[in-house]
């Protein structure tokens, strides 16, 4: 269970202050994929990267299961970021001259896995997102874009995370590849009971979600559970 009480993000812009979440208070479940839509500006990045301790909350509680991860200290954030959340970005962010396989593998060696094992759990990764055998050597440039986002698909998942945070996870996809890849994550968010919180403004994808809340101007608007 992920949890936020009360919680506010503020950040000195030019004169004065700007409030980019605005008193967020939310539950939600593990095992699910939820969507969070809102115009630009509405808080959405914002509030991704303060689930996922790239950034520290003003004021406010951040929970994920028992541990509340805005009382850790930098070096346990760490830890925390590497251990229990895997990110997707909308523009994959892979390693240009390492290999689809080698993507994978990167965030396990971080973690100190051994490397057989690495191999192994990297192969098995690519194999549940669809990738082909054929396509493991193979470096960004020479993947499509669906195939990008698999292998970043399978790099998040790489050590077990208890959340996957996705910013527009499908932005620069086409529709019947991003639609693909949505149905890829909400069965992947239920074989290995991770939580998936994707940022989008695709209102289909919200839609489908199994939860979706409305950002406007950083404050909770709506929520569909």
């Amino acid at each position: 269970m992920l949890k936020l009480e009360n919680v506010v993000k503020e950040f000195q812009s030019g004169g004065g202050r700007v409030t980019a979440v605005n008193d967020l208070t939310i539950s939600i479940p593990a095992g699910v994929f939820c969507a969070v839509i809102g115009k630009s500006g509405s808080g959405k990045s914002t509030l991704l990267s303060l689930i996922g301790a790239l950034d520290k909350p003003t004021s406010g509680i951040i929970e994920v299961g028992d541990e509340n991860i805005t009382k850790l200290s930098d070096s346990k954030l760490i830890k925390y970021r590497r251990d229990k959340i895997g990110f997707i970005f909308q523009n994959y962010n892979l390693v240009p001259n390492l290999s689809a396989l080698e993507n994978v593998m990167l965030p396990m060696e971080f973690a100190h896995i051994k490397g057989k094992e690495r191999k192994a759990r990297a192969v098995e990764l690519l194999a549940q997102v669809g990738m082909t055998d054929d396509k493991l050597g193979r470096k960004p440039g020479k993947l499509s874009g669906g195939e990008q986002q698999r292998v970043a698909i399978a790099r998040a998942l790489a050590n077990n995370p208890k959340i996957i945070l996705a910013d527009e996870p499908t932005g620069n996809l086409d529709t019947s590849t991003g639609k693909l890849i949505v149905e890829l994550l909400k069965d992947l968010s239920k074989k290995h009971n991770t939580t998936i919180i994707a940022v989008t403004h695709d209102l289909g994808i919200a839609r489908t979600a199994d939860m979706a809340f409305h950002l406007r101007d950083g404050k909770l608007v709506s929520i569909r559970e």
